[in-house]
């Protein structure tokens, strides 16, 4: 990590191609960093603080650094499990971590309280899979994955103070569950397949717009940078993603999509997230 990351606004991207995760000044895309010791780096995400989340698949844990920082300041253990993604939930900052599978079945949600200590965990009988989740700006956390008996896709809601999920029906097709996030307005939901993010009314399951990535192949973990601190939250303008088949990340205007605007490299690309300098 060079000695002036910490000053700059920092774009993450975990690469499955080298197990490594890279690190960009955002939005220039300046690499100025490069984590390692993965066993497959997957989804990330980042809290009030700016530290980053980075879900390690191969290795059952989660491991926390800080902003522009090369070393891990906190690792915590997911054993039994294979996660995917997370969220940090802002009014409280609890982490969420979706975990595709266990070593015995099916997946689970699992809570680390304050991002600390050991999860508590949540399931759904009829969810055979679950990809990926967001939270709210209210504390609820969306996922998506697919049901129990026949695949199809599965949208559903683990409402604030609830142990139990809401499944929504949602008036679009998907080919593979995408990444999750609030955008300031709707919850962003992606088509992994099709490069495509749809913002949904979480409460009716209501498809309110979409966002094509253009140029973009196999989008898994997106990224949609949250207005400043201090600026009113509205839906964002940006939206940082990766492009796995393309061996590439990059930025593109959301939610008017299109072709990129800036683009890097990265094998194998998975998730990106943004983390900015306080």
């Amino acid at each position: 990590m060079t000695p002036d990351a910490k000053s700059h606004d920092l774009m993450y991207a975990s690469s499955l191609g080298t197990d490594d995760v890279y690190v960009y000044t955002y939005p220039k895309g300046k690499l100025v960093g490069t984590l390692t010791g993965f066993g497959g780096p997957q989804g990330m995400c980042v809290d009030a603080k700016g530290d980053v989340f980075i879900v390690d698949n191969a290795n059952s844990d989660i491991v926390e650094y800080a902003h522009g920082g090369k070393k891990p300041i906190a690792t915590l253990s997911d054993a039994g499990y294979y996660p995917w993604d997370c969220s940090v939930d802002a009014t409280t900052g609890n982490l969420a971590v979706a975990n595709i599978y266990s070593a015995s079945g099916p997946g689970d949600i699992a809570i680390y309280a304050n991002a600390q200590g050991s999860p508590t965990s949540y399931s759904d009988p009829s969810l055979a899979y679950i990809y990926f989740c967001g939270y709210d700006n209210a504390g609820n956390l969306y996922l998506d994955g697919l049901y129990a008996g026949n695949y199809s896709f599965a949208f559903a809601e683990l409402p604030v103070g609830s142990a139990a999920f809401t499944n929504i029906p949602v008036t679009q097709s998907f080919e593979q569950p995408g990444g999750v996030q609030w955008d300031g307005k709707y919850v962003a939901v992606g088509d992994e397949e099709a490069g495509v993010i749809y913002q949904i009314d979480g409460t009716g399951g209501t498809v309110e717009g979409s966002t094509t990535l253009s140029g973009a192949e196999q989008v898994y973990q997106f990224w949609i940078p949250t207005a400043k601190k201090g600026k009113k939250e509205n839906q964002a303008s940006k939206v940082l993603a990766p492009s796995q088949d393309n061996n590439e990340a990059g930025i593109w205007k959301y939610p008017a999509g299109g072709l990129p605007i800036k683009t890097v490299t990265d094998q194998y690309a998975f998730g990106v997230t943004l983390s900015r300098v306080k």
